[in-house]
């Protein structure tokens, strides 16, 4: 590797993991002072508000690299670098998603990119769309009930084929390990059918 590929890759991975620590670390905190305090506790929000002030510098700095380089090499950021630029992504607004889109189809397809990360920016997408997502990899907080479920899913009969296709491993486990979230199929089949019945009528008023 050339000297200043060298560089490149250091200054990269050394930039990508102060600004995953700085995303991270504050919506860790979040998350457990929730537990404790509950969702919409002042303690829960401090911590969201640090996060949001850190997120504002963080996106710049992604958005900018891949403005000026594309997206970068495996050998150069990593899957770990992946994984902090997706979720930079992942948390900007919609049109700011919708614009990159694009440009992670096609480091998908130059093996850039690992499929999974694709998939979950186009499902938080349909969710923002309000259309079902395919994956299942998007929760939500209901206000009216105080609680987290899934986002309504497109046939989540099938979901777990769908996934492996891609690499993913079962839906009830993700939601399990990332969410501390029971799946359970009769219920979101029934959230599908609600959700879809509902759209319908939507339509047709």
């Amino acid at each position: 590797m050339a000297k200043e590929n060298l560089l490149e890759k250091n200054n990269l991975i050394a930039i990508l993991d102060t600004i995953w620590q700085t995303e991270q670390t504050p919506l860790r905190l979040r998350d457990s002072l929730m537990d404790i305090y509950g969702v919409e506790s002042k303690e829960a929000m401090k911590q969201q508000a640090i996060y949001k002030k850190n997120h504002i510098i963080n996106e710049k700095k992604i958005t900018s690299y891949l403005n000026e380089n594309g997206w970068p090499t495996s050998n150069i950021a990593g899957t770990q670098g992946n994984l902090t630029i997706c979720n930079v992504l992942q948390h900007a607004d919609l049109e700011t998603r919708e614009y990159y889109i694009p440009l992670m189809k096609q480091a998908v397809l130059d093996n850039k990119l690992e499929p999974r990360f694709l998939v979950r920016a186009q499902d938080r997408i349909a969710t923002d769309r309000g259309e079902l997502q395919i994956y299942g990899g998007q929760m939500k907080y209901y206000p009216e009930t105080k609680t987290f479920n899934v986002w309504p899913i497109y046939d989540p009969i099938n979901i777990d084929k769908r996934r492996a296709k891609i690499g993913l491993g079962p839906i009830a486990e993700f939601l399990k390990n990332r969410f501390n979230f029971e799946w359970n199929l009769e219920e979101q089949i029934k959230r599908t059918e609600e959700f879809e019945r509902n759209k319908r009528n939507e339509t047709k008023s």
